[in-house]
């Protein structure tokens, strides 16, 4: 158990076995490997640091352009470019290891034995505190949000994950379905630790001097404040329909949007394109949950969550 001054707000939260200092991470995607935000931020400040999805293989990625600045928010076709578990593991983690922060490794693949042998490879891995699966990127031409549109697969990829793994596992969920309750439920059934939601929303942008999409991929996957009130209203559904914790992802820039995620429901929130605007985002938000639960009185802030009022 972390350490606790009895003086000070508590703002310790469990992601299934995993206990993190506080309720903010960072999200996948927009936060390098850590190291990019070294002398930026306060890494010890996060409860939890989540690494770039990881490839059994390394990735180049899609083709520029692969980033449009939309209104209020961001369409990214980076096609989940990475160095492979492998580098991962002998370069990255070594540095990783010793942040004295969670890392929670995000992983993907092309097929369900890609998943698994990702997992293997991650067992034992100093410093690896948690596994999040990503079922839901669409922007790469096969897996990724394949698995996470079809319950019965976003279920097979849940169970083959756990079935290797020596570490809590988070799956981070597409919004682009037609009801994400099911799918919650079929991967929080298939024995997932938590679920964390949601990824982008598909979306496209256009430069009208060329008449050309503004992205190489053509379509890309939106993010930033924009989507914030379809990720709240995400999360508030599916905390209403499992067990397990629900980690909110969503625009979420200050404290107050946190807040406002753990009333709907969220054990813990993740910064993401935020961390483009302001690299200590993630820190501001730790520091204002701080000042609202000194302010409210609060002996620990999971007295929050879920306590949305709507009578």
């Amino acid at each position: 158990m972390i350490p606790q001054d009895d003086t000070l707000p508590d703002l310790r939260v469990n992601i299934g076995s995993l206990e993190i200092a506080n309720p903010v991470m960072t999200a996948s995607g927009t936060f390098g490997y850590a190291r990019e935000f070294e002398g930026l931020m306060n890494l010890q400040r996060l409860g939890a640091v989540i690494v770039k999805g990881i490839s059994l293989h390394p990735r180049n990625g899609n083709p520029p352009p692969r980033i449009v600045e939309t209104s209020c928010g961001m369409l990214n076709a980076i096609g989940l470019q990475n160095v492979g578990v492998a580098r991962f593991i002998s370069e990255k983690m070594k540095y990783l290891a010793g942040l004295n922060v969670p890392v929670i490794v995000n992983i993907l693949g092309d097929s369900l034995t890609e998943y698994e042998e990702i997992t293997s490879r991650l067992v034992g891995v100093p410093g690896v505190a948690g596994i999040e699966v990503n079922i839901s990127c669409p922007n790469v031409k096969k897996g990724g949000v394949a698995f996470g549109t079809d319950p019965a697969m976003a279920a097979a990829v849940t169970a083959a994950v756990k079935s290797k793994a020596d570490v809590p596992v988070m799956v981070k969920l597409s919004p682009n379905v037609s009801d994400i309750t099911v799918i919650a439920k079929a991967v929080a059934d298939a024995g997932a630790d938590a679920i964390s939601l949601i990824n982008t929303l598909i979306g496209m942008a256009i430069d009208v001097s060329t008449r050309r999409p503004a992205l190489a991929n053509i379509i890309g996957g939106l993010s930033g404040p924009a989507i914030k009130p379809v990720a709240l209203r995400m999360v508030y559904q599916v905390a209403k329909v499992v067990s397990v914790p629900v980690i909110g992802i969503g625009g979420i820039e200050t404290a107050e949007d946190a807040l406002e995620f753990m009333l709907a429901g969220a054990t813990a929130v993740q910064i993401g394109t935020a961390n483009f605007v302001n690299p200590r985002a993630s820190e501001d938000v730790v520091e204002g949950i701080y000042a609202y639960a000194k302010a409210e009185k609060l002996p620990s802030i999971r007295s929050i969550i879920g306590g949305l009022r709507v009578d």
